[in-house]
């Protein structure tokens, strides 16, 4: 496990990124969660809060001065979890767009161009910019576009039905359970674990990864065995 790192995170304060950044903090080794957001927040323990504007038109430049100030201090990663899951229905698919690809499409290239090599982006199973659902393929347009930023190291976690999510109803999970495979369910808090532990354990690494429910659940189990 590295050392002394941090993590500078936007959609911190939804489902999956709560559940991340309560994962991280788990860990010993690091130092600090920077939280990205448009609203001041609760101060917590080795949480830093800073507020910005998302949707202005330096939001990568502002993006990358804080990236640039994290990573003088020491190591440091980032993370997208950026999401509006079954909101989705609700939302044309230009308003999708600004957000899954225009934000955390700027979001990313102000942490590229501030140097930080390893990017975790949480999309979702099936998405592909070829398929023929909006959600899924909105999601392959913000894979695609952070995929041609150029980090050194990124990490596409790709969930089936999240449970134990607020926004994810019983019976949407009761029907997960009987899905299996990539489709199928995978807990909140096992998917935090997944991107915690990628940023831990694999942050000097190179190249891109995908990882889906059993890849996920299989990666989470390595943080409780480490030391």
């Amino acid at each position: 496990m590295k050392q002394n790192f941090a993590v500078i995170i936007l959609g911190g304060t939804g489902q999956v990124g709560g559940a991340v950044v309560a994962e991280l903090l788990a860990i010993p080794e690091c130092r600090q969660v920077v939280m990205i957001t448009r609203k001041p927040i609760a101060p917590r323990s080795r949480v830093r809060n800073v507020v910005l504007d998302t949707g202005a038109t330096d939001f990568a430049e502002r993006t990358a001065a804080l990236a640039r100030e994290v990573l003088s201090q020491g190591s440091a990663s980032a993370v997208s979890c950026v999401g509006v899951g079954s909101g989705s229905r609700r939302w044309s698919e230009e308003e999708l767009k600004r957000l899954e690809v225009g934000v955390v499409g700027a979001f990313a290239l102000g942490c590229h161009d501030a140097g930080i090599a390893q990017f975790c982006l949480l999309s979702a199973a099936g998405s592909t910019t070829r398929s023929k659902i909006r959600y899924a393929r909105v999601m392959g347009m913000k894979e695609d576009t952070v995929r041609n930023i150029g980090f050194a190291r990124l990490a596409i976690f790709r969930p089936g039905i999240i449970v134990g999510n607020a926004h994810t109803p019983a019976w949407v999970g009761w029907l997960g359970s009987l899905v299996p495979g990539s489709f199928g369910n995978i807990d909140q808090r096992i998917l935090g674990r997944s991107i915690a532990a990628e940023i831990a354990l694999h942050s000097q690494e190179a190249g891109e990864v995908s990882r889906e429910n059993a890849a996920m659940k299989k990666l989470a189990a390595q943080v409780n065995s480490v030391s």
